[in-house]
Formats: C-alpha cells, sequence, structure tokens
C-alpha cells in the first residue's frame, strides 16, 4: 500500500469502520461477543472473545511486537468464529491494558511476568467459558511468550500453535538474509548502515534494533508488506478503536520495547530446551524474512513433541495468519481441531 493509499484509508475511515462493524455482527443463539477488562496479574487488562458457538474450541492468540496488540485485526479473523472462540489479549503494557494503567500502573515488564499473566488468562478462559483446554497460538515475539506458557502449564493447552516463529540464530542467518535483501532491492546505503551495525545482534542498540527492522519491512516484495498492507489498515478501519486506542499502542510498544529490549535481543531458547509436553505446530509464512522461515525450521527440527507439524503458508511473509487468514484457518482445522475431540474423547 502506497502513501496515497494510506492516506485514501485515513480518508474513509468511518466508512470502514461502518463496514467492519457490520462484518463483525455475530447473531447466532449459542455465540459469545465480549470485550472488557479483567484482574490478570493484580491489574486490568483487556480480553476480547468472539465466537458463534460457545461449544466451538478456544483459541488464545498471543501478540507480537512487544506490545502490537492484534485486536485491531479482528475483521481478518471473522471467518475463523465460525470454527473457534477467538479470543484475544492486550499484554501489560499494551494497546487498552496500557491505556487503562499508564506507566506507573503496568509494574515492571519482563517475559516471565507477561507468560505468567498468560497463563492467568488462559484459566480465567478455561473457567468462564468452561472448557478443559484451550489452544494457544503465539506470533512473532508472542511466540517466545507462548513457548513459555507452553513448557509452564502444559497441561492448559491442547497445543501450540507457533507463527512468525522466533528461532535461535546461531549463525547469524537474520544478518546475512537482511544483507542479501537489501543487495536485492538496491538499497546499498541500507547495506553499509547494517555492516556499520556489526553481524552480532547482542551488542546492538535498541536505535539499531529499530534501524534493522525499519530496513526489512521496505525491502519485503511479492507477500503483503507487515506495515502498510496489514497494520497500518487494520488500525485505521478497526471499529474497536479510537483515535485515543491508537495513540495507546504506539505510546505502549515504546514502553514495552524500553522494558524487554535486553530480554529479547538476548533470549535463551536452551533455557526452556527443545522438548515439550504437548502438541506442537508451526505455521510460518513461507517468505518470512523478519522471522526468517529457514530458522523457524530449523527450530522445528529441533523440537521434540508427543506430535510435531510444520507447515508453510503460501505467498506469505510476516503475520501470515492475518496475510493469509483463510488458509491458515484450514490448517487450524484440518491439523489443531481434531486433537480437541480426541483428547475429550
Amino acid at each position: 500500500m502506497s502513501q496515497i493509499n494510506i492516506l485514501q484509508e485515513i480518508v474513509l475511515r468511518k466508512r470502514n469502520q461502518r463496514k467492519n462493524t457490520k462484518e463483525l455482527q455475530i447473531s447466532t443463539a449459542n455465540s459469545i461477543v465480549e470485550g472488557c477488562y479483567v484482574q490478570i496479574g493484580g491489574i486490568d487488562q483487556w480480553i476480547t472473545i468472539r465466537g458463534e458457538n460457545r461449544n466451538n474450541p478456544v483459541l488464545l492468540l498471543i501478540h507480537g511486537g512487544p506490545a502490537s496488540t492484534y485486536s485491531i485485526f479482528s475483521p481478518l479473523l471473522r471467518s475463523w468464529e465460525k470454527h473457534f472462540i477467538v479470543t484475544q489479549w492486550d499484554q501489560r503494557g499494551a494497546g487498552k491494558t496500557f491505556g487503562k494503567n499508564g506507566k506507573d500502573g503496568s509494574g515492571t515488564i519482563t517475559f516471565d511476568r507477561l507468560a505468567k499473566d498468560g497463563i492467568e488468562v488462559a484459566e480465567y478462559l478455561r473457567g468462564k467459558l468452561g472448557h478443559k483446554k484451550v489452544i494457544l497460538i503465539g506470533s512473532s515475539v508472542g511466540s517466545l511468550i507462548g513457548i513459555m506458557m507452553a513448557k509452564l502449564r502444559p497441561d492448559l493447552f491442547y497445543a501450540y500453535v507457533g507463527t512468525d516463529q522466533n528461532a535461535p540464530d546461531t549463525q547469524n542467518l537474520l544478518y546475512a538474509l537482511t544483507v542479501n535483501a537489501l543487495c536485492g532491492a538496491g538499497n546499498t546505503r541500507g547495506v553499509q548502515l547494517l555492516e556499520k551495525m556489526g553481524s552480532n545482534q547482542s551488542q546492538w542498540s535498541r536505535k539499531d534494533f529499530d534501524k534493522r527492522n525499519r530496513l526489512l519491512v521496505k525491502t519485503i516484495k511479492d507477500v503483503p508488506n507487515m506495515i502498510t498492507d496489514l497494520i497500518l489498515p487494520s488500525m485505521l478501519s478497526s471499529p474497536e478503536h479510537k483515535i485515543r486506542d491508537l495513540m495507546d499502542i504506539f505510546k505502549g510498544m515504546s514502553y514495552s520495547l524500553d522494558h524487554l529490549f535486553d530480554e529479547l535481543i538476548n533470549f535463551d531458547f536452551k533455557k526452556y530446551g527443545m522438548q515439550f509436553e504437548l502438541p506442537v505446530f508451526i505455521f510460518h509464512g513461507d517468505n518470512d524474512i523478519i522471522t526468517p522461515t529457514e530458522l523457524a525450521s530449523t527450530y522445528y527440527d529441533e523440537i521434540e513433541a508427543p506430535h510435531k507439524e510444520f507447515v508453510l503458508i503460501k505467498n506469505a511473509g510476516h503475520l501470515a495468519c492475518f496475510a493469509r487468514p483463510n488458509q491458515f484457518l484450514e490448517e487450524l482445522i484440518k491439523r489443531v481441531h481434531p486433537l480437541v475431540y480426541t483428547s475429550i474423547n
């Protein structure tokens, strides 16, 4: 999406919001549509629950970022709500949770704290909806929180589904892929900037990290761009987010990255190990250069689990479940959905 198209989205914001409001309506007899603050980890945190049938399996989607709330994408997941109860949670320091609590009320944000909050959310959903377990989906940075949750309480989840899966990068593959992408895009200045930063990201500053990400986003081609095609249009057309809510999203992202940057850049996969006590699925964009597909595949190969599967989401980069929601849903129905009923029976 070009800058002109983004301006058009702004101009047409009200119309697009009305359109999405209509599309998001659910009128089935046994449906659930809720959005409210729930006491999680000692503070009010925003949770949405949407589905056409309360008896359908529950999906808990852990958003990325840090603090890039996915509730803006609800219209893209409308078809999922026919088959699942889709639950989203604005994490501590993110979105409406950050707007409610601010900096002073958010407390110290760590991955451990977010994972423990996530466990509380899963327990809340299980009790409220009367389900034995939920299906856990972790996306991007949320995939780190997701694997921590899956390790801490495998008894709460039918399966862990990682998408945009963060993975160990012992050979600095991401650096090499970034250089190649910049070269392919003819961005000589970008290559020079990256070479100046060096290949060891553990020594990068937050400014370096942000700069690398901006360079990468600009090189995305042949698949939906995570910023211009997915995030910005969804923000501007979300009927559930006022301008103040959108400002809180950006503020929360900056605040949360301040807290989580060192942990994120040095995340220790060895600490959590490669053995899982529940089924593990990786649904990954086939052309993801933000969390490289090759790294996710290598990580998958090293995982030990009672059952595991790796699936490529076709013609997708980062944020694959929003770029190609229909294929993602098909894979969930085909591969993950049956586990719920196998467990029940």
